[in-house]
């Protein structure tokens, strides 16, 4: 949007609350939407942090809001959540955050320029912090994730993927991004080592090592992590490392959560259903994803 449309546009907005909505906006013909919550300690006077949650394949924002929890820590450490919603058909939606191969490519909806739309329709109902815009998802979601670092960096500040690797051919962002992914070890969804026998033959993504690889070259960190264990608080059959590489430039950071034990799950949710395999409640995604994010606002 123009800077005159975009002001136009907010004057004739109405500002959000706290409590939770739902804003709809059309891109490239499509009508697409998401959900916006807006924590109680919210003031319209101050530029206030917007963490993106994506969802998985499949699935939806509603349900991710729920499967994440995210809401919850909004409300704690007062920064607004948004939970986008992909296209498909019904509740079952896909973001396109690459790796799609053949016919399965046709007619992909853009949505990296979704998101930049959604982040211009946001600003007209709610203050936001454009130095402090992050991106957290899990599995399509967390591909979509780094599809964002490397093709809007400019609007990303730092992203934490889950269960989720890079998707697309090639990452060239205009400034690095700080990266914390999370992955288990045991995820049979989108397994650590890469595609397997069990990944559909239309879909490509990398593996956890190339992953975090590419981003330690983006970010020129170094190549050895420094490496710490958390405790095993909980007998739920996981155990947790953290590897941080850096800082590189400009104090961007890449840190990878290997979860041992861990399947295709949010770490600190228990896991919905037994199919997707174990979650660690060793620790919480969000409570770590929030911390990185705070440390990690765009320079």
């Amino acid at each position: 949007m123009t800077t005159l449309l975009l002001l136009l546009t907010a004057l004739a907005a109405d500002p959000l609350g706290p409590g939770d909505h739902t804003r709809k906006l059309t891109v490239d013909g499509r009508e697409r939407s998401y959900l916006v919550h807006i924590p109680p300690k919210y003031d319209p006077e101050k530029p206030t942090p917007v963490v993106l949650v994506f969802h998985g394949a499949g699935t939806n924002a509603a349900i991710t809001v729920s499967f994440t929890g995210m809401s919850k820590k909004s409300d704690e450490a007062g920064f607004i959540a948004v939970y986008p919603n992909g296209t498909g058909l019904g509740p079952f939606l896909t973001l396109n955050a690459g790796g799609r191969q053949g016919k399965m490519a046709e007619g992909s909806a853009d949505d990296v320029k979704y998101v930049g739309a959604l982040l211009d329709d946001l600003a007209t109902v709610t203050n936001v912090d454009p130095k402090r815009v992050f991106a957290t998802g899990i599995s399509n979601g967390g591909m979509m994730c780094y599809r964002l670092a490397a093709e809007l960096s400019d609007r990303i500040a730092a992203i934490a993927p889950v269960a989720g690797t890079i998707a697309i051919d090639d990452s060239k962002p205009k400034r690095p991004v700080p990266v914390m992914h999370f992955h288990g070890k045991a995820d049979n969804m989108v397994p650590f080592g890469g595609p397997d026998k069990g990944t559909p033959k239309f879909l490509t993504f990398k593996s956890v090592e190339e992953s975090i690889a590419i981003w330690r070259k983006i970010n020129e960190c170094p190549d050895e992590p420094t490496t710490t264990e958390f405790p095993d608080k909980e007998e739920d059959g996981t155990s947790v490392t953290k590897k941080t590489y850096g800082p590189g430039k400009d104090g961007a950071e890449v840190v990878l959560i290997e979860i041992e034990g861990g399947g295709h799950t949010w770490p600190g949710q228990k896991a919905p259903i037994s199919l997707i395999g174990k979650s660690t409640l060793d620790i919480s995604a969000n409570d770590l994803i929030w911390e990185f994010f705070q440390k990690h606002p765009m320079k």
